[in-house]
């Protein structure tokens, strides 16, 4: 993602503070040639208190990735402040002060790196100078420790607090012209600090969104059929009516489609329980689809019938394909598929509204909190001035939390109902009423010459969409890794209608892409009798970067440095392996991270499969923010992208959902959880996002450490344990 709001001049501004003369320091953001004016974007984020204290706002949706943390840390280090006197406070939605404001595609550390820092390096500066002021000195003898500004010459000290007053009456410095730290000076970024949440966390106090309460709300439950987009035919709402505590039971026509209101039915009670027990009585009949339901054998038939013919249309083709594949020492064939998948985050799509007098109050754990707030005024009819939306702590979000049609649900419950109302989704509902990772299937076929050098790629990607429209994250780049670094490249795409709607998951496109990819690639090393880390590095060739840097740059440099890291760590090549017992490399560029990953994994004779570690390396830039921060996310992703590999599928049966809850959806377990060794390969370049790009490696390298164990080649996800048995 990128940040649409065109910064590029940035000014600080002095506002009044409130409550005992504290400072507040605020950006504006505006475009180029702009004037800053009273419509100019305004974002305040620090208040200096008298009594010393310092509150940082954190503006981005905090959905587990830790900005909440580590957004907070970068103003607080130029600051200089003294983090054990550092609030962190979330921000509500308010794109006014605080520009764009979501959690997405790893960009919350490119985007603020610089930004942030510059906030605190002026909040230094006018506290510096509100000191010199007072003594009469120069501000350049002036410097600070954390929380204190110090004259050396003279002795003198003064704490930020008794210098906030005084520092909110003088002129705030033109940001651009201060001089930010040398990261050999950072007491802050670059140290290991706990979680801001964490205390509440586990002493389980309210704080995502399931925990909201306001006074006098109701509790809701929507059900929306099982085919999607499918209407309400007829309902028993007075079955449901008659359960004690329901207030309400209504059907919803639906307005704006899947994305927005879909038809269904809404119960509202006391509680949660009597509204479930209301919707249970619905006996609800839904009108037929328009078209049959599609079933998962009925996608297998179109994708083997598709893969057999011509495709759609070249999407890159470079050099001659056919020829080199004709004159190839070996040709290699495989076919790779992955499955539809769902975010399945912890907390389940929930939502509080309350609508009174014309405005619309919504609580709402959402990746994309203006988005939301459009979405429900143009759905509703109402002004997005008069919705106020409050960030709270997301349960998980991995891409699901960017659709915000929940937060349409509750609003429009809400108004209906004339009071404040949390919307609470089942587990089922949340499974069976997603935005799907989509599915794709890969037809490569490779040639290798004589010595062993893949000269020649063919890739018939087959991937969900309508028309000559590939559906949300279904599609796949023209520079996607090895073109560029083959010479006779072909990349070929048709598009498969599937009504299943799909969006964003951790990593988009790269966690499917990679499997297929990189699973290939193995292939091919083996067909040439060459070592998979060996044949990598081999194809990554001697050359640094190749493409436009921040667009469609490939820095393979820095590839072969994290594949190099991860062979040393790992002992690659070095470990001696039991029977049933082997390793297996991937590498993938995703979200600006380059990270190469070990799986070693043991598969017993019956052919389950234990993963005993995992070894991690990336290159995400010259700076790690939050080092515990950054290495729970390396993990976190690891697990996430082996937990959907070893176990999870989503299929479609007259088109609907199968599975629907953690018995049929299997989310790996902690007895299951491997270790996993984080290492990071520091480089030269801007610091960048670590929310998803470790993922796309590890089930590629997870199913090549299978083959190294077995022999037999895992070229489809979930894997089937019954396909490893010992023969």
């Amino acid at each position: 993602m990128a940040d649409g709001n065109g910064a590029s001049r940035r000014e600080v501004i002095q506002l009044a503070a409130g409550g005992g003369g504290g400072l507040v320091l605020g950006f504006s953001l505006v475009g180029k040639g702009e004037a800053a004016s009273s419509a100019a974007r305004l974002n305040t984020y620090v208040t200096v208190q008298p009594d010393g204290w310092v509150e940082v706002v954190s503006k981005n949706p905090e959905i587990g990735q830790g900005v909440k943390t580590s957004m907070p840390m970068l103003i607080a280090e130029e600051l200089d402040a003294d983090w054990s006197k550092v609030r962190t406070v979330q921000a509500d939605s308010d794109p006014g002060l605080y520009g764009r404001q979501f959690a997405g595609g790893s960009m919350s550390t490119p985007l603020h790196w610089d930004e942030l820092r510059r906030v605190g390096a002026t909040g230094r500066a006018l506290l510096i100078a509100a000191a010199a002021k007072s003594w009469g000195v120069d501000p350049a003898t002036c410097s600070t420790e954390p929380g204190r500004v110090v004259h050396a010459a003279s002795g003198r000290s003064a704490g930020y607090g008794s210098l906030a007053s005084a520092a909110a009456a003088l002129p705030a410095p033109d940001p651009r012209s201060l001089k930010l730290k040398d990261p050999k000076d950072f007491r802050i970024i670059g140290q290991p600090m706990a979680q801001v949440d964490t205390p509440s966390i586990v002493t389980g106090k309210p704080l995502f969104g399931i925990d909201v309460v306001v006074p006098g709300m109701l509790f809701a439950t929507f059900v929306k059929a099982p085919v999607f987009g499918a209407g309400v035919e007829a309902a028993d709402l007075d079955a449901a009516r008659a359960v004690k505590g329901v207030r309400k039971a209504f059907r919803v026509e639906g307005a704006g489609g899947t994305e927005a209101l879909s038809p269904g039915v809404a119960v509202v009670a006391d509680t949660w329980w009597q509204a479930r027990k209301g919707r249970d009585r619905l006996n609800i009949r839904w009108k037929a689809p328009s078209e049959p339901g599609l079933s998962s054998r009925d996608l297998e038939a179109r994708m083997a019938s598709t893969a057999r013919s011509s495709v759609d249309r070249i999407e890159r083709h470079d050099g001659d394909v056919d020829a080199a594949l004709k004159g190839a020492a070996k040709r290699i064939e495989a076919t790779y598929h992955y499955p539809y998948l769902a975010h399945a985050a912890l907390e389940p799509q929930n939502c509080t509204a309350h609508y009174s007098k014309g405005r619309m109050e919504i609580w709402a754990p959402t990746q994309n909190p203006e988005a939301g707030r459009q979405l429900v005024a143009k759905t509703l009819g109402i002004r997005p001035e008069d919705i106020t939306v409050h960030l709270v702590r997301c349960g998980g979000g991995f891409g699901r939390r960017l659709s915000n049609e929940y937060m349409v649900e509750a609003a429009w419950i809400a108004r209906e109902t004339g009071a404040p109302v949390k919307l609470l989704w089942t587990r089922e509902d949340d499974i069976r009423q997603s935005f799907y990772r989509p599915a794709g299937w890969h037809k490569f076929e490779g040639g290798l010459d004589a010595s062993g050098q893949l000269v020649a790629w063919h890739d018939h990607f087959l991937t969900p969409g309508q028309g000559v429209q590939t559906a949300r994250s279904a599609g796949m780049s023209a520079t996607e890794f090895p073109a560029r670094f083959v010479p006779n490249f072909r990349y070929g795409l048709s598009i498969l209608p599937s009504p299943t709607p799909t969006g964003p998951l951790r990593a988009p496109g790269s966690n499917g892409i990679s499997f297929a990819v990189q699973g290939f690639i193995d292939e091919l090393a083996h067909a040439a009798g060459a070592d998979p880390l060996a044949f990598r590095l081999k194809l990554l060739g001697e050359q640094g970067l190749v493409g436009t840097p921040g667009r469609d740059g490939y820095d393979a440099g820095r590839m072969r440095g994290v594949l190099k890291k991860v062979a040393e760590v790992s002992g690659w090549g070095r470990t001696r392996m039991a029977p049933r017992q082997g390793q297996g490399v991937a590498f993938h560029f995703s979200h600006l991270g380059y990270f190469a990953e070990v799986v070693q994994v043991r598969v017993e004779n019956d052919g389950r499969i234990r993963v005993e570690k995992v070894w991690v390396a990336g290159d995400v830039g010259r700076q790690i923010v939050n080092p515990s921060g950054a290495i729970n996310q390396v993990q976190g992703s690891v697990l996430d992208g082996l937990s959907a590999a070893l176990g999870q599928e989503i299929t479609l049966e007259g088109g609907a959902v199968v599975q629907g809850n953690f018995d049929d959806y299997r989310l790996m377990r902690i007895a299951d959880a491997p270790p996993v060794e984080v290492h990071f390969v520091l480089s030269d370049h801007p610091p960048t996002g670590l929310g998803e790009p470790a993922l796309p490696p590890a089930p590629p390298a997870l199913c090549n450490a299978i083959f190294a164990a077995t022999g037999k080649r895992v070229r489809r996800l979930p894997v089937d344990p019954a396909l490893l048995v010992a023969s």
